[in-house]
């Protein structure tokens, strides 16, 4: 199984509770921070929440 390479690159500061918390729950806490997550149904629907502020890459 393939994973994704995900990084933060906009602040939280400004967004709703709810995408503060799938951020911090993907394990992204700072701007830059790369983070591999397996692809599966869970992170992308966790990604899709939040494709406003992280960058996807296929790892």
């Amino acid at each position: 199984m393939a994973n994704l390479k995900v990084t933060l690159v906009k602040s939280t500061i400004g967004s709703i509770p709810k995408h503060r918390k799938t951020v911090t729950a993907l394990g992204l806490n700072k701007i830059g921070k790369t983070v591999e997550l397996p692809d599966n149904a869970a992170t992308r629907g966790m990604i899709q929440q939040v494709r406003h502020l992280v960058k996807v890459e296929e790892a």
